[in-house]
């Protein structure tokens, strides 16, 4: 039983993530915070990743100014590409592009037509 436990136990230590052999270097990094709520922050590591992503208070007519913030990330991808995402943060939410990103399939054309349709035949009589 002592066997089994040891066994375990050296098992589980080598199944164990193992931390990289040396640090990776930040090659570059900037950050600006401003009084009026503006901020600006870039970096880039040594091992391909790298963002930047600026923002402030915007005006959108409500009792209470809106963030706003638009970026970019990348970083290498398993087989060595690039992946890159843009996004844009504000009142409508977070809307990120970027060509990792699922799209939806096609509508199909029956029913693209219908809703062609629907939309410019005039409204029904409620009854």
């Amino acid at each position: 039983m002592k066997i089994i436990i040891a066994l375990s136990l050296l098992a589980v230590a080598f199944a164990a993530p193992q931390a990289p052999s040396e640090p990776i270097p930040i090659l570059r990094q900037d950050s600006q915070s401003n009084p009026d709520g503006s901020f600006q922050y870039s970096f880039e590591t040594g091992n391909g990743i790298a963002a930047e992503a600026s923002g402030g208070l915007k005006d959108i007519g409500a009792e209470e100014p809106a963030l706003q913030i638009q970026g970019q990330f990348q970083y290498p991808s398993e087989d060595g590409s690039s992946i890159q995402l843009t996004y844009i943060a504000n009142e409508k939410g977070y809307q990120p592009q970027g060509s990792i990103l699922p799209t939806p399939p096609p509508i199909p054309a029956d029913i693209q037509r219908a809703l062609d349709f629907l939309a410019t035949a005039p409204p029904q009589p409620q009854q």
